[in-house]
């Protein structure tokens, strides 16, 4: 049995805690996509973490943890973040890392760094983490996968030719010290020494694993307007951020997967640059942001204050359906006990007609939201633990919106703990 939890939106929406949950009872968390440019905050028995590259189920003893063939892997942020969950007494996790899995280059990093600083007031807001140049390279076929570590010779032969190319660029272009190529092996040596007790062929663990009746979680970075075919080009991401690449991103087959868990915030929030719809700004915006998640709204990767604004409709219900979603859940409902009444954007304005499809990019930067107004609750709803036994405003919330995005939203998270979940029965759940 294979579940994907991914993201409806911008990133953001409550994924790391939702997995955590979820991998109670599961026997395998698999990361299928992206790198450690973005984080997943987890509360629970341990306390506060936000991992990066780890999937969220690494707090559980009978699971297994797997870095698939799709991501991005930074080793030594990999091996410093097992270092910072141990050092803070949670058990060493089981980890796997696929043989197919490519490496982030230190170069990638520096590339990175380069390019936005060169783009200006034009960049892409990237995180600076090297994702961009890596799964260039990986398209490119100048990429390295982990299993090249334990070919010196070819890994020799293929660092002096690559570093050729990335050299001009680095002379010509961004005017930056060269590569030297005899440095750069004796890091992938030390990168092949902290990574080779983890490596294995996933595929094949996989496989026999779904053979014998095990639970498998596939767990998404970012959402699906960061998806580079189906988001906001160009202001998104490198990797597919949507469930049907956890087959690819893990190696599995696409029938594997039964259930699309799709997360997404009762209001909403994003990091980084692109078209927002439903933005917020000034003391409204920075008192959601205060108020937001757990610990206010600032990236789990960078500290950066997150763009906040209204739930979008228009924006999740086109994320649940690329998503392919089979149950929606619904996070930081707390967060909005503060208001009297809140906005919810039901459509867009783009050149005087109405939509509710979502739109390209170069149309999605002209849209202007259509907002309609839903009575607040004005109380505290941390503690329960009952669909029944929450405000009737509350309820009506989350029904509305249901009805607009046309999935059934089957989870209400209230609060950042393991505990704060209510299950709900759906209406539109057949």
């Amino acid at each position: 049995m294979v579940k994907a939890v991914v993201g409806a939106n911008w990133g953001d929406e409550g994924k790391g805690k939702i997995t955590d949950m979820l991998a109670e009872k599961a026997d395998i968390i698999v990361r299928f996509q992206g790198g450690a440019n973005a984080g997943h905050t987890i509360v629970n028995n341990y306390g506060k973490f936000a991992l990066h590259t780890l999937p969220s189920g690494v707090f559980y003893g009978h699971t297994t943890s797997v870095i698939g063939n799709g991501v991005a892997l930074n080793i030594p942020i990999l091996t410093d973040e097992i270092k910072s969950i141990t050092d803070r007494d949670v058990p060493m996790p089981r980890i796997l890392v696929s043989e197919r899995c490519q490496i982030v280059m230190p170069y990638h990093i520096l590339f990175d760094q380069y390019e936005e600083e060169r783009l200006g007031g034009k960049s892409f807001g990237s995180t600076k983490s090297g994702i961009a140049p890596f799964y260039s390279d990986k398209y490119a076929k100048i990429g390295f996968q982990v299993s090249e570590l334990f070919d010196e010779e070819g890994l020799k032969e293929k660092l002096g030719r690559i570093c050729e190319t990335k050299n001009v660029l680095l002379e010509h272009l961004y005017h930056k010290p060269k590569l030297n190529p005899d440095e750069l092996f004796e890091t992938m040596m030390e990168y092949r020494e902290k990574i080779a007790p983890y490596v294995c062929d996933v595929s094949a663990y996989l496989d026999q694993a779904l053979k014998d009746g095990k639970t498998v979680l596939l767990e998404g970075q970012l959402g699906t307007l960061k998806d580079p075919d189906h988001g906001i080009y160009p202001m998104v991401t490198s990797s597919s951020t949507l469930a049907a690449y956890g087959a690819i991103g893990a190696g599995i087959a696409p029938y594997e997967i039964k259930e699309i868990i799709t997360v997404c915030k009762a209001y909403s929030s994003s990091v980084g640059a692109g078209a927002f719809v439903s933005e917020l700004f000034g003391e409204e915006a920075d008192e959601l942001r205060r108020r937001g998640g757990d610990g206010g709204e600032f990236g789990a990767t960078t500290g950066r204050p997150r763009r906040v604004g209204w739930f979008d409709c228009v924006a999740s219900k086109y994320g649940c359906r690329m998503q392919g979603t089979t149950d929606v859940a619904f996070t930081v409902l707390d967060v909005l006990g503060y208001l009297d009444e809140i906005p919810v954007c039901v459509g867009y304005e783009v050149d005087g007609e109405v939509t509710t499809d979502f739109p390209v990019t170069y149309k999605l930067e002209k849209a202007k939201p259509v907002l309609k107004k839903l009575p607040g609750w004005k109380c505290e709803i941390r503690g329960i633990r009952k669909y029944e036994e929450l405000p009737e405003n509350c309820r009506r919330y989350v029904e509305y919106i249901e009805e607009q995005i046309g999935y059934p939203i089957t989870m209400v998270s209230n609060g950042p703990g393991r505990e704060d979940i209510i299950y709900r029965e759906s209406p539109l759940k057949k």
